[in-house]
């Protein structure tokens, strides 16, 4: 009979009168990978900090290996094997990969550390676990972000760790070192290991996954094996709905071109790139990771400059040196790393709001902070960001409402132009269909809309027209409708047979 690694039953937790879980449980069982889904503010995140310490429990039982915890501290836990692999990699950027692995753990000789014994020790479990043959006198800071999701993880086997859970492990790699994370975590499965896998990504929960909780309003709603019932029971679990909602997109009226590109190059990376969007538009953009598809839409936000090539705005040349610059032109972009580009996490929500568009609020030299608050109060209200109120520091809040506070930030300068990239990288399926309704929101007001995103599935339904990017150069234009998400892949990938590009 297979061993029950952790067992949570009937948890409560309220803030206030926010009632955050509700006779919530999780059971996860010895040598299982058990994926944990909800959308944000669905309580995941919740049972898991209580589980690492983080929240006491206001009641219900939590046992590990059949024991059961009371007083639950970050140390205790760890103690008895818990180990968290946390979304935003938590390692000293300035310590070498063997003091990140043994921190706290440290071999000594006396009172002195043992440098060639730890030396030895990283660079042996990094070869038994991960086959990686990684120098561990490297500093984190020169290490990829797959290799620190590595290092973290190789921490806690230093540890001997029993159960790994791991938050959104995925969600800054690229598809091969995904595929070497999985391979990973099969053979930790093998060894015994009892693994929490919480993402947002149901395609990857699908291929990992042994079993899957799914949670909503705070409650669990179901256990699954998603290999049985599928990606679409799942969502409809998760969202309590069809999963035909899931791209909402709209037929729009397409005006006249806003932003046209014309025969722009960046040396190395893109050449010759030529395309239009027009107003009520939603342009797709995709390709594979180096193709150059970035770094386009960095230099149409002054993030780059190009080698050559025109950039016009409603007919007029524009020079884009510089963010500020295509800012005063009524562009704006919403960058994939929200936390690092897309809003400051030090402020608070209404700051992040409002910093973007101060002149809108201000008379005179001086921001009159009741039209601050009425304008922030009606963003927050639109877009649904669940937040106690405008003053709430960003920090605290899930990934999917720190996206709608990028969003809104933006939305406040009311531009002409709006460039996403990646919108809907780590959120959830209900956040996502929200952001899908705020795209057809902008582009029926006649705005112009360029989405580029790695989600082939998200790019063939929900834009108008597609532009697939392939070492540096547009190859292929489709339509809405006339292509799925393998086809798609297929064109990134420069496979033959797709039809070649016809400038729009």
């Amino acid at each position: 009979m297979t061993a029950i690694a952790v067992e949570m039953r009937n948890v409560n937790k309220a803030f206030g009168s926010v009632k955050a879980l509700q006779n919530a449980s999780l059971v996860v069982k010895s040598g299982q990978i058990h994926g944990l889904v909800g959308q944000n503010g669905a309580g995941k995140s919740t049972i898991i900090k209580v589980l690492a310490g983080i929240y006491r429990k206001d009641s219900g039982i939590v046992s590990v290996f059949g024991r059961e915890q009371d007083a639950i501290t970050p140390r205790s836990i760890e103690e008895l094997g818990v180990h968290f692999i946390h979304q935003d990699r938590l390692l000293v950027p300035t310590a070498t990969v063997a003091e990140a692995i043994f921190l706290r753990n440290e071999p000594r000789t006396g009172p002195f550390i043992n440098y060639r014994k730890m030396n030895k020790g990283a660079a042996d479990l990094l070869k038994r676990y991960f086959d990686l043959d990684l120098d561990p006198g490297t500093l984190v800071s020169e290490l990829s972000t797959a290799q620190q999701k590595i290092v973290q993880i190789t921490r806690a086997l230093a540890n001997e760790a029993k159960v790994l859970v791991l938050d959104e492990p995925t969600a800054a790699l690229v598809e091969k070192e995904v595929e070497s994370l999985f391979a990973v975590l099969r053979r930790l499965r093998e060894d015994g290991l009892a693994i929490v896998f919480i993402s947002h990504y149901m395609a990857e929960i699908e291929r990992i996954c042994d079993e899957v909780t799914v949670f909503r309003n705070g409650s669990d709603v179901g256990v699954v094996e998603p290999g049985q019932v599928g990606i679409a029971r799942i969502v409809q679990m998760m969202t309590d709905r069809d999963t035909s909602e899931m791209y909402p997109h709209l037929e729009h009226t397409i005006g006249g071109p806003v932003l046209e590109v014309e025969n722009l190059c960046l040396k190395g990376v893109f050449n010759d790139v030529t395309f239009k969007v027009h107003a009520g538009e939603v342009l797709g953009l995709t390709g594979l990771l180096g193709s150059g598809d970035k770094e386009l839409v960095q230099c149409l936000f002054g993030l780059r400059r190009p080698t050559s090539g025109t950039i016009r705005l409603n007919g007029k040349t524009v020079s884009l040196r510089a963010p500020v610059d295509a800012v005063r032109h009524g562009i704006a972009m919403l960058p994939e790393d929200r936390r690092a580009h897309g809003v400051a996490v030090g402020l608070s929500v209404g700051e992040n709001i409002s910093v973007a568009s101060l002149d809108q609020v201000s008379k005179h030299g001086f921001v009159s902070r009741d039209r601050e608050a009425s304008m922030v109060d009606g963003f927050i209200k639109e877009l649904g960001v669940k937040t106690p109120d405008r003053h709430t520091m960003v920090r605290n809040l899930s990934g999917g409402n720190q996206q709608k506070v990028a969003v809104a930030k933006w939305l406040s300068c009311n531009s002409t132009v709006y460039l996403l990239d990646e919108p809907t990288v780590a959120v959830d399926v209900g956040a996502k269909v929200e952001i899908y309704n705020l795209m057809n929101r902008l582009a029926s007001e006649g705005k112009a809309l360029v989405f580029m995103s790695s989600d082939l599935e998200e790019i063939s339904q929900m834009c108008d027209r597609i532009l697939v990017i392939y070492r540096g150069k547009l190859i292929n234009e489709f339509k809405h409708g006339d292509i799925d998400a393998d086809q798609l892949l297929a064109a990134a990938s420069g496979a033959t047979g797709t039809a070649e590009r016809k400038s729009a």
